[in-house]
């Protein structure tokens, strides 16, 4: 597949998706794959090199959580009001919705998912929440996108630069590039960790739990539903919810594992 197959074919595969992005949007999203392709003629990157493979086991793939992540998004609590402000007519009010979102994507490599969700991930917020946004005057409370934050950590340097370089040629100063093992990391806490082909579930929770914020959720983006590896979890943390995917050409099972801490009593 060449460059000008999925420059066509993106737009398509994003109405499958039920994504709505700018032409910018696509334009760094394409310009990720290609850097990509660029730097693993020099460096192991990834293990895929087929351009039609990259295109939809890399960009699709990732791009196929970018939606059920905007949802998780704009359904967290809303920060509560200054006190004093009052949601009445004619009264200032202060704009509701979550706050900022930070995501942590943990063993990025090439930056999948992280560099997508980077891209795509502010964009779709910001529409959700225009269409829900009331009427100018109407004296309600608007809904705002939160400010959306992705880390990228990475064991291999090699790779954690190349996400370094990507943010920087692709102009995303809401994405950063971490090297290190991410349990010896610090940071501040993330909203949602995220992983893809990191680790069994068990594993991604023992070494990531420290960097969890206060109701944070896990996404694991998994193939088959990963059955055995939700029953090895440890009894504090629950699944709440398993959500099948729908990748675009791509013949293959995938599904999003949410987890949680369970509630203490």
């Amino acid at each position: 597949m060449t460059p000008v197959d999925t420059q066509t074919q993106l737009p398509a595969a994003l109405s499958d998706l039920g994504l709505a992005l700018s032409s910018r949007a696509c334009e760094r999203l394409l310009s990720h794959l290609n850097l990509i392709a660029k730097w693993n003629r020099v460096y192991n990157l990834t293990a895929l090199r087929d351009p039609a493979e990259m295109w939809t086991h890399h960009l699709l793939d990732s791009l196929a959580a970018v939606q059920p992540l905007a949802r998780h998004a704009l359904q967290r609590p809303a920060p509560p009001r200054p006190e004093g402000v009052q949601d009445v007519q004619g009264t200032r009010c202060a704009p509701t919705g979550p706050a900022g979102l930070h995501v942590l994507d943990v063993g990025s490599g090439a930056g999948l998912p992280g560099v997508t969700l980077a891209i795509a991930l502010p964009e779709v917020l910001a529409l959700a929440s225009a269409e829900v946004r009331p009427a100018a005057g109407a004296g309600r409370p608007g809904v705002l996108p939160p400010a959306v934050r992705v880390s990228c950590v990475d064991a291999v340097a090699k790779k954690a630069g190349f996400i370094r370089q990507v943010a920087a040629e692709l102009g995303l100063s809401q994405l950063q590039a971490l090297h290190g093992r991410i349990e010896s990391l610090k940071m501040a806490p993330a909203d949602v960790i995220t992983c893809r082909a990191f680790a069994s579930l068990a594993d991604i929770v023992r070494l990531t739990r420290v960097h969890l914020a206060p109701g944070g959720v896990w996404m694991a983006l998994k193939g088959a539903v990963p059955t055995d590896e939700m029953a090895a979890l440890p009894t504090d943390i629950e699944v709440f919810h398993v959500e099948p995917l729908q990748v675009p050409h791509l013949n293959a099972q995938r599904c999003l594992v949410w987890m949680r801490p369970r509630p203490q009593p």
